[in-house]
């Protein structure tokens, strides 16, 4: 894949998910104006991700069948209508609705750009770079998205956060996943993989019968979890601590930074190091972050160990897509990668709630000893990952 193909790819998907992510900002701040509860609130959040638990193995079937252009055009058609519902019905069933489209239609957009720049690559090392930077795109997202919004909220009214205000807001989030299109439109598509003359159905859970996977699959989980318990669990200790919010946020600020900031470094050592000698590292360094992270008593030293972990955790995707590329058909990349996101998703549901009431039970510190000794012996599941 040419240096410009992938450059206006990552924009692409930073376009669509910049869309979920101001609407993941807009929507609840609307709802609270209208008089909406906390726990409405909280429901109308967890929207944005419950679509992408039970959508990414259609997903992914989808694309391994139709390639990457039509996918892509669905998402874009459900991102911009959901923004442009709450553009015209600004009320809470709309929000609702729209947060299932644009979180669908997010994870539908992965899936089909993660399949595409996959297959894109010629070799292992190009599978490595290229996954680098795309990883990226998420994190620019992250910020391009509820920034944009904010300002539009509070700027581009007659008064901040007046209803003039959230329709712009709405109106540009409407307007982006076009632009998403524009940029991807013109990407070259390689040929799909033909289906083998008189084979038999196959289910995504098949691929669960290969060992490889299972364990990659394992491996991704345990590095996921771990993000999900930093981002958890670290107010909770700094509250603790007596650290103010704004310099807990300043933490979480200095983790994504890292973790942003490895993806930039990893195309250019990706001939250097292996995907297992990498994800390895990553596992061991994190396992032993959060062993001393609750012994620290600091925003100073706290904020290194998080810079220490974002770098650690932020350095485990590329490699781990590198490998699911390498280890799975060719026909069945869409589905592999719908799979590995349902998981994910999955578990990012479900282990704040394992977290607080394992934190309620043995405390704060007690969580990251656990998952820290869960990574130890992870490791070595890690080690026998192979090509």
């Amino acid at each position: 894949m040419k240096g410009s193909e992938l450059l206006r790819v990552i924009g692409a998907q930073v376009c669509l998910h910049a869309t979920m992510a101001g609407m993941r900002l807009a929507t609840p701040l609307l709802a609270l104006q209208q008089g909406y509860s906390a726990a409405a609130v909280g429901v109308l959040i967890a929207l944005f991700a419950l679509t992408q638990v039970f959508l990414a193995l259609p997903a992914g079937r989808f694309a391994d069948r139709h390639g990457f252009k039509r996918p892509l055009w669905f998402s874009v058609i459900a991102a911009a209508g959901g923004a442009a519902l709450v553009l015209v019905f600004p009320t809470f069933p709309a929000m609702c609705v729209a947060a299932l489209l644009t979180g669908g239609a997010t994870g539908a957009t992965v899936i089909a750009l993660q399949r595409h720049v996959g297959r894109s690559a010629t070799n292992a090392t190009q599978l490595k770079r290229v996954f680098s930077w795309l990883a990226i795109a998420p994190a620019v997202a992250n910020f391009v998205g509820p920034f944009l919004a904010g300002m539009l909220i509070d700027h581009a009214g007659r008064a901040p956060a007046d209803m003039l205000a959230f329709r712009v807001c709405f109106a540009v989030m409407a307007f982006l996943p076009v632009l998403c299109w524009l940029l991807a439109r013109g990407a070259h598509e390689p040929p799909r993989a033909a289906p083998t003359p008189g084979a038999a159905p196959t289910r995504a859970w098949d691929l669960l019968r290969e060992p490889m996977f299972r364990r990659l699959l394992f491996v991704n989980w345990l590095q996921s979890s771990s993000w999900d318990v930093h981002a958890f669990v670290l107010p909770v200790l700094g509250h603790d601590r007596g650290i103010s919010a704004s310099v807990i946020g300043s933490i979480l600020g200095a983790f994504a930074i890292a973790a942003a900031a490895i993806r930039v470094v990893l195309p250019l050592i990706a001939s250097r190091a292996s995907e297992r000698s990498v994800i390895l590292s990553s596992t061991i360094v994190t396992a032993a972050v959060f062993a001393v992270y609750p012994l620290l008593d600091s925003a100073l030293t706290m904020g290194m160990c998080s810079v220490i972990l974002g770098f650690a955790l932020g350095a485990v995707q590329p490699m781990v897509m590198s490998m699911l590329h390498q280890i799975t058909p060719h026909a069945r990349h869409g589905e592999a990668l719908g799979l590995r996101l349902m998981t994910i998703n999955a578990s990012s549901v479900a282990m704040p709630m394992l977290f607080g009431s394992l934190g309620a039970l043995i405390g704060i510190a007690g969580v990251f000893w656990v998952v820290g000794g869960v990574l130890a012996l992870g490791a070595r599941a890690t080690w026998g990952l192979k090509l």
